[in-house]
């Protein structure tokens, strides 16, 4: 019996590339045109492929959704995982408003939205968002739970999950604060984030 043979780094390569290629496309159609106005032709166009192409990588636009929520939860989890020390406020403040076109690495306040409308629609996306919250949330408590000399601020265990759950509530509602309020006051924000998250980063 044959057996299959393995594809080579060069094509998983090129595979990748097509995909990230399609992701970017998409997002940018998503934030631009909205989820349903945005059809697979012209994500096709905007990646400069065939629609035949898209779809020998992805399904259908659900898909797309799906990789890119899951593309996101890699980059913040491995971003985490860097054992980094982090100035949470600065960094909150210097990235408001600096999402709302696709990059490839941020999942901008209108895609944002238009995710999460639609999860309340399609079940599998649905599925995909709170994969998402669960796993970001098991990141967030690894993160919070280690000691200083790790990168976390070593919160004691029976706190982190009420912490945890306030800074994704703080994350997503500065999301939405973008979409209404794009020119905010950056020192008035990180100012107001500091106080916040001092207390919430207290061990």
């Amino acid at each position: 019996m044959n057996t299959p043979r393995p594809r080579s780094s060069k094509a998983e390569a090129r595979t990748q590339a097509q995909r990230e290629r399609i992701l970017q496309a998409a997002q940018q159609c998503f934030i631009e045109h909205g989820f349903h106005a945005a059809g697979m032709a012209k994500i096709a166009e905007t990646a400069g492929m065939s629609p035949g192409l898209i779809y020998r990588y992805f399904e259908n636009k659900g898909a797309i959704i799906q990789a890119i929520v899951q593309r996101q939860l890699d980059l913040v989890r491995e971003d985490i995982r860097l054992n980094r020390k982090v100035d949470l406020a600065k960094e909150l403040a210097d990235t408001y408003g600096s999402q709302r076109h696709a990059d490839g690495r941020h999942l901008s306040a209108p895609l944002l939205l238009e995710v999460s409308a639609e999860a309340t629609r399609d079940p599998q996306i649905a599925a995909a968002v709170q994969h998402f919250d669960r796993q970001l949330r098991q990141s967030l408590q690894e993160w919070l739970g280690r000691d200083k000399q790790a990168g976390g601020p070593g919160i004691a265990a029976q706190d982190i999950p009420k912490r945890v759950l306030v800074l994704q509530l703080l994350f997503e509602g500065m999301r939405l604060r973008e979409t209404r309020e794009p020119d905010l006051d950056r020192t008035l924000l990180e100012d107001g984030l500091r106080e916040v998250i001092a207390h919430l980063l207290q061990p």
